[in-house]
């Protein structure tokens, strides 16, 4: 069943208004009465209808204004203006801001009813080529990516962008959760106002309050004068709170009421203060372990976590491994001033088979040192090789212990992690792979086939 088109018909006279929804009564759509535009704008905030019915003249503004500001913040609805005073001035200016159509008073419902189900139509069909061009994208705001998984953050940032709902991104450390946190908040109708940034493990437990909602001159030894915090500078707009988890406990519970109420006092202070804000938090951790060991609250995180987004690791995005390579490479090659312009193969198989534990940072730190250290059209074999294998000699004198619970993965991960491994090494030979693994090549056939995955 197709969904009820919603329509909101902006009308501050209820007997114009009633005759209005008179011609729409067998049309199939979920119509909205309002009767200001200060409700309209506070009614798009959250909800973005397919069609406005638009008054020019409202009790408390233009319904130009309305139109204008639609198109600031490039709402995906159209807007039928209905004027009692057509001329070619309105007429030109409500199309340079993209109204539909206009309707000069008096009309027939005929009129109405045209115009309106062509607005519905067309709504429809740019709904489907955006559809189409947004599953067809190789990159998405500062991600570079067309593998599924990648779609699949996209759309979700898509889909709840414009709510007012609190995020919580997880993931491993280098795969791009602040980006994520960025294209969310720029989606968003907030777009316009601040996103401001805190990170919870930079700081020390004493000094993380000051940073979140700033201190009073004299609240303690150092603070010369009032200062704002993070909470004050993003008003209006978005606050990121990146590693949640290194937050110590007793500011979570600060931390709680405020995300419930919007209201905090500065340290020192006995002023209240309210501001309009989204959460959005981030962290590497296994939440539900803290959780259970008592170094997160379980209150604070069910109200974080309304919406929630996983980042895939750079090692389950398939060639997105090369394309964000050749980025970095053409970035950096510019910027360094060096002549490099591409990978050879062997190059390209390399870094497909490297299992990248620090995942798009490692990767961007490795391509940023390869130009500095060299200069060549072609980045070889040599030189990659070399930095890996500098790498993991850094990392093979450190004890292989898990610094917390949630460094331990699931066997099955790690299994399917070596046998892709394998197979990528010896250049898809089953038998060659399946030796060095020690079990028989049917396994490896039928594990891959478990996973519903192709052997490349």
């Amino acid at each position: 069943m197709n969904k009820k088109a919603t329509v909101l018909l902006i009308e501050d006279d209820l007997v114009v208004s009633e005759t209005y929804k008179a011609y729409l009564d067998n049309e199939p759509i979920n119509l909205i009465h309002i009767t200001t535009g200060n409700d309209v704008l506070e009614y798009c905030k959250y909800n973005i209808p397919e069609v406005l019915i638009l008054d020019l003249m409202l009790p408390d503004m233009n319904g130009m204004e309305i139109l204008k500001k639609i198109k600031q913040r490039q709402l995906n609805c159209a807007v039928i203006i209905v004027t009692g005073q057509k001329s070619a001035d309105i007429t030109d200016e409500a199309m340079r801001y993209g109204a539909f159509n206009l309707l000069e008073k008096p009309f027939k419902a005929s009129q109405l009813i045209f115009i309106l189900r062509n607005a519905i139509r067309q709504h429809n069909l740019y709904d489907k080529i955006n559809l189409y061009q947004k599953t067809q994208r190789s990159s998405y705001h500062d991600f570079i990516g067309t593998s599924k998984e990648m779609r699949t953050i996209y759309q979700i940032i898509d889909t709840i962008a414009t709510a007012k709902a609190s995020v919580f991104i997880e993931g491993e450390s280098g795969t791009g959760k602040e980006l994520c946190a960025i294209a969310i908040h720029k989606e968003s109708i907030r777009k316009d106002k601040p996103f401001v940034a805190i990170n919870c493990g930079a700081f020390p437990k004493d000094l993380i309050e000051s940073e979140l909602f700033g201190h009073v001159k004299g609240a303690f030894t150092g603070a010369l004068n009032d200062r704002d915090g993070a909470a004050t500078s993003a008003n209006g707009g978005t606050l990121f709170l990146d590693e949640i988890g290194e937050m110590d406990i007793a500011l979570q519970t600060i931390l709680l009421r405020f995300v419930q109420t919007s209201k905090f006092r500065r340290v020192g202070s006995d002023k209240e203060e309210k501001v309009d804000i989204r959460f959005i938090c981030a962290t590497n951790r296994n939440i539900k372990v803290e959780i259970k060991a008592n170094r997160f609250r379980k209150d604070l995180y069910y109200r974080l976590n309304i919406i929630n987004l996983t980042m895939p690791s750079l090692r389950k995005r398939g060639d997105d491994i090369l394309l964000i390579a050749k980025h970095f490479l053409s970035y950096y090659t510019k910027n360094e001033n060096k002549s490099f312009q591409s990978f050879t193969t062997e190059v390209e198989q390399q870094l497909l088979d490297y299992h990248w534990p620090g995942n798009v940072r490692e990767l961007q730190n490795l391509i940023h040192r390869i130009v500095v250290m060299n200069d060549n059209k072609t980045v070889t074999t040599e030189m990659l090789s070399t930095l890996i294998a500098q790498f993991e000699e850094s990392t093979d004198n450190v004890p292989n212990i898990p610094s917390s619970l949630d460094a331990i993965r699931p066997l099955k991960e790690v299994e399917k992690d070596a046998i892709i491994q394998a197979v990528r090494l010896t250049k898809g030979n089953i038998t060659e792979a399946a030796k060095r693994l020690g079990i028989a090549p049917l396994t490896i056939y039928r594990k891959y086939e478990n996973w519903g995955e192709k052997l490349r």
